[in-house]
């Protein structure tokens, strides 16, 4: 396998930059009140997600998975027990078959692939200078890369779709003792494990589709004339299974079946965990999770709000790079800038979404952000007068 590389220089004028620099600015401030937006809305959602999961700690009751009791009917219920089905599960394109609950088919393509690497040159009189060298290799693939979008596509053309694609199977009549789990509990069951292809599955699979099909290390499946040396548009065939075992679930009853319990107007509960687990754990392991989510939402609305700062500012970076070096330096401290606003603004909005939602805790966490702003100004201003 050989790799192809292929270099472009573009210039951009001063007057060029400034421009895009000016445009750039609406999709800055867009991108600024947006992070607002998704602070305050990701605060509240944890506040309800919260306030739903300690009340449905206080109401849920544990049940058999052996009876489903009518009087327990539209009631938040904790059961434990072995999830199985009423029969195999099958792939019916490829003719695999699995006593499992689940049946997963991940595809990939051999294709090519295209990777940039860009240098730039800032040029006196505010001008840019941009290289751009052009990679392409051959990798597998999950998705379909579109090669009519590369630089260089003559000589890199990749499938315009995929054969088959990736797919799960779910099997019949999943159930837990006596009570049938419906498609949105199912879902929930990914405890994946590779089920290796046989040589028998693969001969019967290549004789109904009349194309090469081999088995690889590992037992995976592949579609092509020699899998030591594959060629573009060859494909590659694993198969995992989620086996039957024991699941814990919380969710409401209804009948022999489960739904989402709706407490008030704040959210709903339906939880499905592999293993055996009482209901405390499964509602500890339940506001673990939305407490990352929270934190890694609240990164996501401070980098939004850095990156949209910094493209507002940017038109003042750009229009002092006339003299190359005076632009990097007014586009450092602009990016300093940006941080420095940025920190204390997604603070104060997170304060500010507690003080509507939790003023007892809105409150203090309030007064810790005001304190710590005022501190930040206090040393700045006593630095600037030793300076």
């Amino acid at each position: 396998m050989s790799d192809d590389t292929f270099t472009t220089t573009t210039s951009q004028s001063w007057l060029s930059r400034l421009g895009s620099a000016i445009s750039g600015v609406l999709f800055g401030i867009l991108l600024f009140l947006g992070s607002f937006i998704l602070l305050t809305w990701n605060e509240g959602r944890a506040i309800h997600r919260a306030k739903t999961l300690d009340l449905g700690a206080k109401q849920v009751i544990s049940i058999s998975p052996d009876a489903p009791l009518p009087a327990n009917d539209g009631k938040l219920v904790h059961l434990t027990g072995t999830a199985e089905a009423d029969g195999p599960v099958t792939d019916k394109v490829f003719g695999v078959t699995a006593s499992a609950l689940k049946l997963r088919r991940d595809v990939e393509m051999y294709q090519w692939k295209q990777e940039e690497k860009s240098t730039t040159k800032q040029k006196l009189g505010g001008g840019e200078e941009k290289t751009i060298t052009y990679s392409y290799s051959k990798a597998w693939s999950t998705t379909l890369i579109d090669s009519a979008k590369f630089q260089h596509p003559s000589e890199h053309n990749n499938p315009e779709s995929l054969p088959v694609e990736s797919k799960t199977f779910t099997a019949p009549g999943i159930h837990v003792g006596k009570f049938n789990l419906p498609e949105s509990l199912t879902d929930k069951i990914t405890n994946y494990a590779t089920q290796p292809v046989t040589e028998e599955e693969a001969r019967a699979a290549a004789k109904r589709h009349s194309e090469d099909m081999s088995v690889t290390t590992g037992g995976l499946l592949y579609v092509g004339a020699d899998p030591k040396n594959p060629e573009i548009g060859d494909l590659r065939i694993t198969f995992q299974t989620a086996p039957a075992g024991p699941v814990s679930i919380i969710a409401g009853q209804i009948g022999s079946t489960f739904e989402p319990f709706t407490i008030r107007n704040l959210g709903s509960i339906e939880l499905l965990q592999p293993g055996t687990l009482g209901a405390d754990a499964m509602f500890q392991q339940e506001k673990e999770g939305n407490a990352m989510l929270t934190w890694i939402l609240r990164l996501v609305g401070f980098v939004m709000m850095v990156i949209g700062l910094l493209l507002v500012t940017n038109v003042l970076s750009v229009a002092a790079s006339v003299i190359p070096f005076l632009g990097d330096i007014v586009g450092a401290g602009t990016g300093m800038l940006a941080i420095a606003a940025a920190l204390p603004l997604t603070l104060l909005t997170i304060s500010l979404s507690w003080l509507a939602y939790r003023p007892l805790i809105g409150i203090p966490l309030l007064l810790v952000t005001a304190g710590s702003v005022v501190l930040a100004f206090m040393r700045l201003s006593k630095s600037r007068r030793k300076a």
